[in-house]
């Protein structure tokens, strides 16, 4: 079941060419969007944010979950964009090392990231994730070896 989980979150990540300000602030293209990974997710899947406060998070739920926490965090962004390097499976728990890309408004270069995040599957379907900015200790908290 795990390489089956592997493929439905790999199946959910954005290309590098898709620009996630453009994605998620337009209501049309989220909700089209929606709509298509809604089939992968359970409805009250959780997603789970760090603050930029060492040790805290916050919490949203499904999908409309998610999108208001992508328009949070791209708040200051013109542009963002993920690159996928490596989706490392954990049994239940897959854990994606995404490099991002955004570009504040009137900046004109790119600002990188190297972040994580752990994908918990039920039965098929997206039941939690929890984004990490250190990589170190989302493999941790999935039970990976670096």
């Amino acid at each position: 079941m795990s390489q089956e989980n592997v493929e439905i979150v790999r199946s959910l990540q954005p290309g590098p060419d898709v620009d996630l300000v453009a994605l998620f602030r337009d209501d049309a293209a989220a909700s089209g969007w929606i709509d298509t990974v809604s089939p992968f997710f359970h409805e009250d899947c959780e997603i789970v944010v760090p603050t930029l406060v060492a040790g805290e998070s916050v919490g949203f739920v499904g999908l409309v979950g998610l999108r208001a926490a992508w328009l949070d965090w791209l708040e200051p962004w013109e542009s963002y964009r993920v690159e996928i390097e490596d989706v490392i499976d954990s049994g239940d728990e897959v854990v994606v090392l995404p490099r991002d890309y955004g570009r504040r408004t009137g900046m004109a270069a790119e600002v990188g990231l190297m972040g994580a995040a752990v994908w918990t599957v039920r039965d098929g379907k997206v039941a939690r994730v929890v984004f990490h900015f250190n990589r170190s200790e989302a493999l941790e908290a999935a039970g990976v070896s670096e």
